[in-house]
């Protein structure tokens, strides 16, 4: 696989480059968390969407760049060097918000998308309980039908941004009496919602990123829910599958600063980068940041092809049309039993052996 850019790459990376060297924001004293750092970043979040790079490989007409997957990671890698970590808006965009596009009705995604691809507002994704970590389909959290609205009942942990987002997807138990992959269901919601309770979880690091939520009768209406009743397995894979293109694509490590930093670094032996040990490490980090980056790459759905959740967590890649927009190709379920790429050719996912 050749991570050279091609021209066309190369071109878009100075036009990205120059950008940022006239925008990007400066350094600030405040940390993550703090109200200010959350206010920058919302700044900042809307001067690239109105440059169109917040999300380039989105469909203009929906706040996007209209651009390819690989401009993404291009502009990913070169705004990392500014080292802001205004990360707030990655599992909205990332995860819950395509999940939105994808099974949300019309009226939904107009008022979602754009405030989303803006910074106005923040999401999270509660999928995880005290009793299913890794199991998604375990939880327990129970929805039960109450005229034209859901009751909510339960709690979610290890929920990344809570405390500081506006709206989350929920998955829920709608149905106990059969096979647990069967009988969830996928909603969205305000997290202001009365019943909502968000408790920070804190770290020894010192870290408060994570949160628990409960949920004490909270309503939640018929229209808010993304998919049929007891069909949120599928709705969730569709989250899943976006959450393995939002993950380990972007940022880009600066090698060559470490590289001279380690010639220069003088030790008891002699330069840092002479020692085996330091060596072996200074490998393994940097096939730790580019494996992510392959996978990634390989990930991401070439222009022409759709990418379809299954039942059996699998995949298949077929051909469509260009002007599919990405969230509607992962959508319809399909019996295939494994996952294998089709003819598809496009100049915006390249895989050079």
């Amino acid at each position: 696989m050749d991570f050279n850019d091609t021209l066309e790459e190369a071109a878009f990376r100075a036009e990205a480059r120059a950008w940022l060297e006239a925008n990007a924001p400066k350094p600030t004293a405040a940390k993550r968390g703090d109200a200010a750092h959350l206010a920058a970043a919302k700044v900042w979040q809307a001067k690239k969407a109105a440059a169109g790079y917040a999300q380039i490989a989105w469909p203009k007409e929906w706040g996007g760049g209209g651009g390819t997957p690989i401009q993404s990671i291009i502009f990913a890698q070169e705004e990392s060097k500014y080292a802001q970590n205004y990360s707030y808006f990655q599992i909205g965009l990332g995860m819950c918000v395509p999940t939105v596009m994808a099974f949300g009705d019309e009226e939904t995604k107009q008022r979602f998308v754009g405030p989303a691809v803006r910074g106005e507002e923040i999401w999270c994704q509660l999928f995880s309980e005290p009793s299913a970590g890794s199991d998604v389909a375990g939880v327990r959290t129970r929805a039960v039908r109450d005229g034209g609205d859901w009751v909510i009942n339960g709690q979610k942990v290890w929920t990344s941004g809570a405390h500081y987002s506006d709206f989350g997807i929920v998955l829920v138990r709608t149905n106990p009496d059969v096979p647990k992959h069967k009988g969830l269901t996928m909603f969205w919601l305000n997290m202001k919602s009365r019943g909502v309770e968000v408790r920070p979880i804190h770290q020894m690091s010192g870290g408060r990123d994570f949160n628990e939520v409960y949920f004490t009768d909270v309503r939640v209406k018929d229209s808010q829910r993304l998919g049929p009743v007891d069909d949120g397995w599928r709705v969730a894979l569709v989250t899943l599958m976006n959450e393995r293109l939002a993950v380990g694509g972007g940022a880009d490590v600066d090698y060559s600063t470490i590289l001279r930093l380690a010639r220069e670094l003088r030790t008891e032996t002699g330069p840092a980068l002479a020692d085996p040990a330091f060596r072996e490490k200074l490998a393994d980090w940097f096939v730790q940041s580019e494996v992510p980056k392959a996978r990634s790459a390989k990930s991401s759905p070439p222009t022409n092809c759709r990418i379809s959740a299954t039942q059996q967590s699998r995949c298949r890649i077929s051909t469509a049309s260009s002007a599919t927009p990405p969230w509607r190709r992962w959508r319809q379920p399909s019996n295939q039993a494994s996952c294998r790429p089709q003819a598809c050719a496009s100049p915006g996912a390249r895989m050079r052996s």
